[in-house]
Protein backbone atom coordinates (compact mmCIF):
# COMPACT_ATOMS: atom_id res chain seq x y z
CA UNK A 1 0.00 0.00 0.00
CA UNK A 2 1.24 3.00 -1.30
CA UNK A 3 1.73 6.13 1.41
CA UNK A 4 0.25 9.92 0.92
CA UNK A 5 2.74 12.23 1.27
CA UNK A 6 2.40 15.85 2.15
CA UNK A 7 4.58 18.28 0.37
CA UNK A 8 5.17 21.24 -0.96
CA UNK A 9 5.40 20.56 -5.09
CA UNK A 10 6.70 23.43 -7.70
CA UNK A 11 3.61 25.09 -6.75
CA UNK A 12 1.36 24.48 -3.97
CA UNK A 13 0.90 22.30 -0.94
CA UNK A 14 -0.11 18.70 -2.17
CA UNK A 15 -0.86 15.28 -1.20
CA UNK A 16 1.68 12.98 -3.17
CA UNK A 17 1.00 8.99 -3.68
CA UNK A 18 1.03 6.11 -6.09
CA UNK A 19 -2.68 4.62 -3.86
CA UNK A 20 -5.22 6.59 -6.23
CA UNK A 21 -8.24 5.04 -4.42
CA UNK A 22 -6.88 6.97 -0.77
CA UNK A 23 -6.30 10.55 -2.49
CA UNK A 24 -10.76 10.27 -3.48
CA UNK A 25 -11.02 9.18 -0.17
CA UNK A 26 -9.00 11.75 1.64
CA UNK A 27 -10.28 14.50 -0.59
CA UNK A 28 -14.17 13.87 -1.04
CA UNK A 29 -13.70 13.94 -4.78
CA UNK A 30 -15.97 12.22 -7.12
CA UNK A 31 -13.89 9.52 -8.63
CA UNK A 32 -14.90 10.36 -12.32
CA UNK A 33 -12.20 13.12 -11.77
CA UNK A 34 -9.05 11.95 -12.65
CA UNK A 35 -5.64 12.90 -10.18
CA UNK A 36 -2.72 14.36 -12.27
CA UNK A 37 0.82 12.60 -12.77
CA UNK A 38 3.58 14.44 -11.96
CA UNK A 39 6.82 12.98 -12.66
CA UNK A 40 10.51 14.39 -11.61
CA UNK A 41 11.61 14.60 -15.61
CA UNK A 42 10.98 13.58 -18.70
CA UNK A 43 12.80 10.52 -19.29
CA UNK A 44 10.40 9.31 -16.75
CA UNK A 45 7.16 10.31 -18.15
CA UNK A 46 8.38 8.74 -21.58
CA UNK A 47 9.00 5.74 -20.27
CA UNK A 48 5.67 5.54 -18.46
CA UNK A 49 4.71 4.44 -22.37
CA UNK A 50 3.41 8.50 -22.44
CA UNK A 51 3.13 9.77 -26.12
CA UNK A 52 4.19 13.15 -26.47
CA UNK A 53 3.68 15.32 -30.49
CA UNK A 54 6.88 16.03 -31.43
CA UNK A 55 5.73 19.76 -31.96
CA UNK A 56 4.82 20.33 -28.51
CA UNK A 57 8.47 17.85 -26.73
CA UNK A 58 10.47 20.57 -26.30
CA UNK A 59 7.63 22.49 -24.46
CA UNK A 60 6.59 19.94 -22.06
CA UNK A 61 10.57 19.10 -21.66
CA UNK A 62 11.35 23.04 -20.29
CA UNK A 63 8.39 23.96 -19.05
CA UNK A 64 7.78 25.07 -15.47
CA UNK A 65 5.02 24.76 -13.16
CA UNK A 66 2.70 23.43 -15.95
CA UNK A 67 0.11 21.18 -16.15
CA UNK A 68 -0.33 18.94 -19.37
CA UNK A 69 -3.70 17.72 -20.59
CA UNK A 70 -3.33 15.36 -23.67
CA UNK A 71 -6.37 12.84 -24.49
CA UNK A 72 -7.72 12.97 -20.67
CA UNK A 73 -4.60 12.06 -19.21
CA UNK A 74 -2.88 15.16 -16.98
CA UNK A 75 0.50 15.17 -16.25
CA UNK A 76 3.01 17.27 -15.42
CA UNK A 77 7.45 17.24 -15.45
CA UNK A 78 8.21 18.70 -12.13
CA UNK A 79 11.92 18.76 -11.00
CA UNK A 80 12.13 17.57 -6.93
CA UNK A 81 13.20 20.53 -5.12
CA UNK A 82 13.18 18.52 -1.95
CA UNK A 83 15.90 16.01 -0.58
CA UNK A 84 13.95 13.28 -0.04
CA UNK A 85 14.61 9.43 -1.11
CA UNK A 86 11.10 8.82 -0.97
CA UNK A 87 10.02 11.22 -3.83
CA UNK A 88 13.21 10.03 -5.74
CA UNK A 89 12.97 7.02 -5.89
CA UNK A 90 9.24 7.17 -7.17
CA UNK A 91 8.99 7.22 -11.41
CA UNK A 92 5.61 8.74 -10.80
CA UNK A 93 3.48 10.13 -8.55
CA UNK A 94 -0.07 11.28 -8.28
CA UNK A 95 -0.66 14.49 -6.97
CA UNK A 96 -3.35 16.83 -5.84
CA UNK A 97 -3.66 19.70 -4.22
CA UNK A 98 -3.88 19.31 -0.07
CA UNK A 99 -7.14 20.52 0.70
CA UNK A 100 -10.82 18.56 0.72
CA UNK A 101 -12.53 19.54 -2.64
CA UNK A 102 -13.60 23.06 -2.96
CA UNK A 103 -11.53 24.81 0.18
CA UNK A 104 -8.59 26.06 0.73
CA UNK A 105 -5.61 24.50 2.99
CA UNK A 106 -6.09 23.55 6.29
CA UNK A 107 -2.80 22.66 7.68
CA UNK A 108 -4.25 20.55 10.64
CA UNK A 109 -6.70 18.48 8.32
CA UNK A 110 -3.60 17.93 5.54
CA UNK A 111 -1.22 16.70 8.83
CA UNK A 112 -4.17 13.62 9.96
CA UNK A 113 -4.84 13.18 6.63
CA UNK A 114 -1.18 12.36 5.56
CA UNK A 115 0.74 9.25 6.49
CA UNK A 116 3.85 11.04 5.69
CA UNK A 117 4.97 14.75 5.76
CA UNK A 118 7.97 16.13 4.14
CA UNK A 119 8.84 19.78 4.77
CA UNK A 120 11.94 22.43 4.54
CA UNK A 121 13.01 24.79 6.35
CA UNK A 122 10.95 27.29 4.45
CA UNK A 123 7.36 25.20 5.42
CA UNK A 124 4.51 24.45 3.54
CA UNK A 125 2.91 27.50 1.40
CA UNK A 126 -0.07 27.11 -0.48
CA UNK A 127 1.00 29.38 -3.75
CA UNK A 128 -0.70 29.58 -7.15
CA UNK A 129 -1.54 26.53 -8.76
CA UNK A 130 -0.12 25.24 -12.24
CA UNK A 131 -0.69 26.60 -15.76
CA UNK A 132 -2.90 24.10 -17.42
CA UNK A 133 -2.52 23.36 -21.25
CA UNK A 134 -4.31 20.93 -23.27
CA UNK A 135 -2.58 20.09 -26.55
CA UNK A 136 -2.57 17.41 -29.25
CA UNK A 137 -0.49 16.86 -32.44
CA UNK A 138 -1.30 20.62 -33.83
CA UNK A 139 -2.38 22.69 -31.45
CA UNK A 140 -2.61 24.09 -27.86
CA UNK A 141 -4.92 25.90 -25.63
CA UNK A 142 -4.78 27.42 -22.46
CA UNK A 143 -7.23 26.28 -19.98
CA UNK A 144 -5.79 28.02 -16.61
Amino acid sequence: MSPVILAQTDTTVGFLSQNQQKLYEIKSRETSKPFLKVYPNFKSLLVSKNRVPNNFKRLVRHSKKTTFIIKQNAFRVAKNHLNSQILRDSLWLYSTSANKTGENFDREFCQNSADIIIEDINGLVENSPSNLLKINRIKKRKLR
